[in-house]
């Protein structure tokens, strides 16, 4: 009896995820509100939808409650300070003393901590780890502020009222997923560049553990993992201080991030760049086309959107599963190839790899892909409903969940 009331309980937490108006991944995939705009939606139409920007209380005040996350023209100027200081400094300081010292707003700006490259090569640099690699993310987390504001309210929400799309809730979870699309196609690119520079070129997985320690990174894949570093701490603040709407699935969302930041700096901190390129790839790659099958999905193309869906399957299927799974068969039957020399604990040295480091490895790889299959269930189950029980995906609730924080007028769609 215990055992059936907790399958129906647990039936219905997931019926309730998958069919959750705003839930990040599923909800978007629902039907969404018929272009045929009621008399309220034509009356916008006619006077036009004026987006709620956030607006700055003076960038005091916006540093001190930290609303220059979502004020673009706060951000804007935090970032453009250290710019006119470095400049500054390189024109006016050779004037006073030669040879100039260097800037102190240099390592905002560009990543720091060279090194001398193994080859000898001046055409080929390499960087370290060091302590300065927190401030060029500290700078870097305002610079995803202000691309993410620039993107989700002035860029996508055009594009979204071309579309019909005129509800506010519903142009933010556009513009939303506008950033998302522009964010992981430039950095899964990115990677994928990467990843070309590199011995691992497609996933020759043999190559995570030849050599190690892997300290002496490349400026293009130091660069890399750092700009990553920034935007999931930005999505974190944005998500931890709830200076935006907090969706139904936020302490998911906010355990996900934690986690993924976690993984970011272990593998930064124990010089698995390698491995850490070919996995962030293995994501961004495939959120690229999660984030377009939801634009599509919102502005309606019927067509289109099953073969954008079709596609994202396909290529989730691929990077987020099977890739996943030959890195962790690599983790499990490579990882001997390891010098001898490198299986000491010796963190002052770059060495971290004792026997059980492979566990330590293994443990979380594991445990991104239990999750990717978990959000894989629900992608799966909305191809069958959507394939064979079309009733099924038209919900009523979608659009009122969805836009719920639109006004009392929005209750007569």
């Amino acid at each position: 009896m215990a055992a059936g009331k907790k399958s129906r309980a647990r039936s219905g937490t997931l019926s309730r995820i998958e069919t959750d108006a705003s839930h990040h991944l599923t909800g978007a995939f629902m039907p969404q509100t018929p272009l045929e705009a009621s008399p309220i939606d034509k009356q916008k139409r006619s006077n036009g939808v004026v987006d709620a920007v956030p607006q700055s209380g003076g960038l005091w005040h916006d540093i001190k409650t930290a609303r220059w996350v979502v004020v673009p023209a706060s951000s804007l100027r935090l970032l453009l300070i250290p710019i006119i200081l470095h400049i500054n400094w390189i024109l006016f300081t050779p004037l006073i003393t030669s040879p100039p010292p260097p800037s102190p707003f240099a390592p905002l700006l560009f990543i720091s901590h060279p090194t001398p490259s193994p080859t000898d090569d001046k055409t080929d640099p390499r960087y370290r780890k060091g302590p300065l690699d927190l401030v060029f993310i500290a700078y870097y987390i305002i610079f995803w502020s202000f691309v993410r504001q620039i993107i989700m309210l002035r860029v996508f929400p055009p594009v979204a009222r071309y579309f019909g799309i005129h509800k506010h809730a519903k142009i933010e979870r556009f513009g939303e997923q506008g950033y998302a699309m522009v964010y992981f196609a430039f950095l899964g690119f990115w990677g994928y560049r990467i990843m070309g520079q590199l011995p691992t070129w497609w996933y020759n997985t043999s190559q995570f553990w030849i050599d190690y320690p892997h300290w002496q990174m490349k400026p293009e894949l130091k660069r890399y993992y750092l700009m990553q570093a920034a935007y999931w701490c930005q999505q974190l603040i944005v998500l931890v201080l709830k200076l935006e709407k907090p969706r139904k699935d936020y302490n998911e969302l906010v355990a996900h991030h934690f986690v993924t930041l976690w993984l970011v700096g272990w593998s930064y901190g124990i010089n698995l760049t390698y491995i850490g390129n070919a996995i962030y790839m293995s994501m961004d790659i495939p959120d690229t086309f999660l984030a377009l099958s939801k634009i599509i999905n919102y502005i309606q193309w019927n067509r289109l959107k099953i073969v954008t869906f079709v596609i994202f399957l396909g290529i989730w299927t691929y990077f987020r599963h099977y890739l996943n799974l030959v890195m962790l068969w690599s983790v499990y039957k490579e990882f001997d190839l390891i010098p001898d020399s490198a299986r000491h604990f010796w963190p002052l040295e770059g060495v971290w790899m004792v026997w059980w480091m492979k566990w330590q490895i293994l443990f979380p790889i594991f445990l991104l892909q239990l999750l990717n299959l978990f959000w894989y269930f629900f992608i799966l189950r909305i191809c069958y409903r959507a394939l064979h029980d079309t009733a099924s995906m038209t919900d009523d609730r979608s659009d009122d969940e969805d836009d719920g924080d639109d006004g009392p007028e929005d209750k007569n769609d």
